[in-house]
C-alpha cells in the first residue's frame, strides 16, 4: 500500500508543473511552510486507507519554538495525543466500519526536549551570527507529520472523508490543500471548514 501513496506526488506532478509557470503562484499554493495550510495525501486501495498529514506547527499547537514552558508542553502533548486519534478528526462514514490499524507521528516538538533545546539553542546562535535575521526566522519553521493506516471492513461504504473535526480541534488551519487515489481515479483539492469534505 505504501507505493501508492508515494506514487500520489508523481500522478499530480502535470498539476504542479501548469502551476509552476508562476512563480509566485507556485510558492503561494504549493509552498512547503504555509502558516494556516495543510496537506493531506489520501490513498485508498481494496480495504486499506491511508492518510499523510503534514502541517506547520504554528497551525497545530500555535508556535514552532521548542516547548519549554509547561504551558507550551502541555499544550504540545494535547494535540499529540488528539493527532494519535484520526477517527476523532477525520469523519468517515459508519458504514464503512474503519479502524486504526497504525499511526505515526513525526516533529521536532515530540522528540526529547533536551536534545531539542541543545540543538536548536546552538543552530539558533549560528544563524544569528553568520546569516542574520532572515535565516534566524527560517530556522523556527518546523512540522507536524502525521501518517495513519485504516482498515475498513466494507470500503464500498467508503464514499467520502470529511475534515470537519480537524477543523474544529484546530482553528488556526484554516486550509488543507488534499490530494486522493480512490477507485476513481486520481483527484485533489482545497478543503475549508465550510467546504471540509473529500468524496471518493
Amino acid at each position: 500500500m505504501r507505493p501508492l501513496l508515494l506514487a500520489l506526488p508523481f500522478a499530480l506532478l502535470p498539476l504542479a508543473i501548469a502551476q509552476a509557470a508562476d512563480p509566485v503562484e507556485e510558492h503561494a499554493s504549493l509552498g512547503t511552510h504555509e502558516h494556516g495550510v495543510g496537506r493531506l495525501n489520501a490513498a485508498l486501495d481494496g480495504n486499506t486507507l491511508e492518510l499523510e498529514l503534514e502541517n506547520p506547527s504554528m497551525n497545530l499547537v500555535g508556535f514552532e519554538h521548542a516547548a519549554k514552558s509547561a504551558v507550551d508542553q502541555a499544550t504540545v502533548a494535547g494535540a499529540k495525543t488528539d493527532l494519535e486519534n484520526p477517527l476523532s478528526l477525520f469523519a468517515v462514514p459508519a458504514a464503512a466500519k474503519c479502524s486504526v490499524a497504525k499511526v505515526e507521528l513525526h516533529s521536532p516538538l515530540f522528540g526529547d526536549k533536551a536534545d531539542a533545546d541543545e540543538d536548536h539553542d546552538h543552530d539558533h546562535d549560528d544563524h544569528g551570527k553568520d546569516n542574520g535575521e532572515e535565516h534566524e526566522h527560517e530556522h523556527h519553521h518546523s512540522e507536524i507529520h502525521a501518517s495513519y493506516q485504516l482498515t475498513c471492513a466494507e470500503p464500498a461504504a467508503l464514499t467520502s472523508l470529511d475534515l470537519t473535526p480537524l477543523f474544529k480541534r484546530f482553528p488556526s488551519l484554516h486550509q488543507v490543500q488534499a490530494q486522493l487515489i480512490g477507485p476513481n481515479g486520481q483527484q485533489g483539492g482545497e478543503l475549508t471548514a465550510k467546504s471540509p469534505r473529500l468524496n471518493f
